[in-house]
């Protein structure tokens, strides 16, 4: 019944509106009101679907007054619940004859339930739906008529017919109609993203290598430079094409997170999604066998983004006899060796022609309400530089928005310096505008907190004297950073620019550097000399040392970090090793996971510590004696 729904229903004329509902409930009060039509409100309501629903009880009579059509012009979706006492009501056939002409006008979405009635009796006025109209004949005949044109519009529509979906229990009716509901709408919201130029076409072409709706299992990639919008293009497919299989699933940023928290949760998500019930993963083989066993026969649709390596194609969709006839696979990448054997067709995403760029940078950069001199001239040699790459293009507009034209020419002047094609360097132009406390949080979160929760970095912000609260405002209004789910993200490239400031301070001599995370440079900065004294590195990150060897020379490597601030150690895997002989007393934040059995140096007074947290360590004791922490919050 939903392969016929999916192709009866028709797409807004227009995204543009103002939707006050995504779903508008006409029904018969005295039939439902207390049974289906409330388990299915609170279903809707319980995934998140802003529903109306009249709970006005009273008698009503055959105007409908002007806010509840306001409500139905303004929704994206009505369902018309058909009883057999529906079409006694004046006011309900009133209703739908708006709901009908809302469909012919505005393209509102109808989706008909027949509850204890036959379709038949709703198009043709039979049985109790003509005993009604005989009534309504006599009292108004023109009123009739209008009414018998919506109802046999209506019931020419595939609709729910309840005693035909599973067995007539209303739980899984309802649960089927809200599924396809859900699906309906992401396929509806995805033409309301903001800021997405040139990406009709684009889809289009996906769509056409995807072939929904044929048969057989398809994998489709997608791939391109950074910053190409290869993630935006693939979640605009995947939310046009939803409403056309059973099951969905996102996976995103699997790079990184395949690498933060290993393939078995990303199999656990996937699982989780698509069966929408916790499902618990205990190793990969277990995974891949789940995968095939639960999924094989259902049609399911899958985007995989930002995948970097052959083995999360394999632990996630390892072959196409994993899924069902029709299911469809999208996987993002920047890597094209990633599709070497996986996939029926690639597409690579082009960047920007000149129209589109300066549509992209119009959008962030325009300022009409204190428009600059010679706009257009200088917005072009910044299009042109730009090189079509979306994510240039929108942090540079966003850069200059606000800027005079002293500082455009000055901002172009200063673009002529850096090499067309290194991508970091036009990004960095947003980083070049922060103040210093600015900066230092950008450096920090770059290198140490992308992923990290907002909450528990905002401490470590505060304990380094950051004041963050307003800085982070200012790096998310430079998009320069953003918050997802609580946690702190950024582009890829944007991460690189951090890298690469970083870096860039002394690229070839890391023991010189404020900020180290790279583990391999740290391993090799003191292999001739781990003895030598180092004021310059406030903060590293150590994770996962390799051997017993390099996780004492890391020990030894610390003892001589004279202004550390921040140390996050991952995993020793030997716990007999003598700690540090000294620990910096500008410490602010201390997480060592595996800190070996000695106690911290006598000599370490942690004044300045916030936050300390130590994770399968043999410690019996932190220190001898007493240490005066007034600062330590967590």
């Amino acid at each position: 019944m939903a392969s016929k729904l999916a192709s009866s229903y028709s797409a807004p004329a227009s995204s543009s509106g103002s939707w006050s509902y995504d779903v508008f409930l006409s029904f018969r009060g005295e039939d439902t009101r207390k049974a289906f039509v409330d388990h299915l409100y609170t279903a809707l309501n319980q995934r998140l679907i802003r529903t109306y629903k009249d709970d006005e009880t009273l008698p009503r009579g055959e105007v409908i007054g002007p806010s509840l059509m306001k409500t139905i012009e303004e929704s994206h979706i009505a369902i018309v619940i058909f009883s057999k006492n529906y079409a006694d009501s004046s006011w309900c056939l009133e209703e739908l004859a708006h709901i009908m002409k809302c469909k012919d006008e505005r393209k509102l979405i109808v989706m008909p339930v027949f509850y204890g009635v036959d379709p038949s009796d709703v198009r043709k006025q039979k049985s109790k739906f003509g005993e009604a109209f005989a009534k309504h004949e006599i009292e108004n005949i023109t009123k009739a008529e209008s009414w018998r044109k919506a109802l046999a519009d209506v019931g020419n529509i595939a609709g729910w017919e309840l005693k035909y979906i599973a067995n007539g229990y209303e739980s899984k009716a309802i649960k089927e109609i809200v599924d396809e509901i859900s699906n309906r709408l992401l396929s509806l919201n995805s033409d309301v993203e903001e800021g997405l130029v040139g990406l009709t076409t684009r889809v289009q072409e996906v769509r056409s290598l995807l072939k929904v709706g044929e048969g057989g299992v398809r994998m489709v990639g997608i791939w391109g430079i950074g910053g190409s919008g290869r993630t935006t293009l693939a979640s605009s497919v995947y939310m046009k094409i939803a409403h056309h299989f059973k099951g969905c699933c996102i996976i995103d940023n699997i790079r990184e997170k395949s690498r933060k928290y290993g393939l078995m949760s990303l199999q656990e998500k996937l699982l989780s999604t698509i069966l929408k019930t916790q499902v618990g993963v205990r190793s990969v083989g277990e995974g891949k066998f789940m995968i095939r066993s639960r999924l094989r026969h259902s049609k399911v649709l899958i985007l995989l983004d930002d995948v970097d390596g052959v083995e999360q194609l394999e632990v996630l969709a390892g072959s196409r006899d994993w899924f069902g006839d029709g299911s469809r696979i999208i996987v993002t990448t920047r890597d094209e060796h990633v599709f070497a054997y996986k996939v029926d067709a690639t597409y690579c995403v082009p960047l920007l022609p000149i129209e589109e760029a300066i549509q992209l940078f119009n959008k962030h950069a325009r300022n009409e309400i204190e428009p600059i001199k010679d706009y257009e001239a200088l917005s072009l040699r910044v299009v042109t530089y730009a090189g079509g790459l979306p994510l240039a293009l929108k942090v540079l507009g966003y850069f200059l928005y606000d800027k005079d034209e002293k500082e455009w020419r000055s901002t172009l002047a200063r673009l002529k310096d850096i090499p067309e094609r290194e991508i970091l360097e036009q990004l960095k132009i947003s980083y070049d505008g922060l103040g210093s406390v600015e900066k230092e949080l950008f450096l920090d979160i770059a290198c140490f907190f992308r992923g990290e929760r907002t909450n528990d970095a905002m401490e470590i912000f505060e304990a380094c004297s950051y004041h963050p609260n307003i800085g982070i405002k200012v790096l998310q209004q430079r998009a320069l950073i953003t918050i997802v789910d609580g946690k702190f993200d950024m582009h890829d490239f944007v991460q690189e620019i951090g890298y690469h400031i970083a870096r860039g301070e002394h690229p070839n001599s890391p023991e010189k550097r404020s900020r180290l995370w790279n583990s391999e440079e740290i391993r090799n900065m003191y292999l001739g000399d781990a003895t030598m004294e180092n004021d310059k590195v406030e903060a590293i990150q150590y994770l996962y040392p390799p051997n017993d060897h390099s996780s004492s020379l890391f020990c030894k490597i610390v003892s001589n970090m004279k202004k550390l601030r921040l140390l996050n150690v991952g995993l020793l895997e030997y716990h007999n090793l003598k700690g540090p002989t000294f620990l910096s007393n500008e410490l602010r934040c201390i997480y060592w996971d595996g800190y070996p059995t000695s106690p911290f140096p006598n000599n370490f007074q942690p004044m300045k510590l916030v936050v300390l947290k130590l994770t399968n360590s043999l410690q019996k004791e932190l220190w001898k004696g007493y240490k005066d922490i007034p600062h330590l919050k967590v």
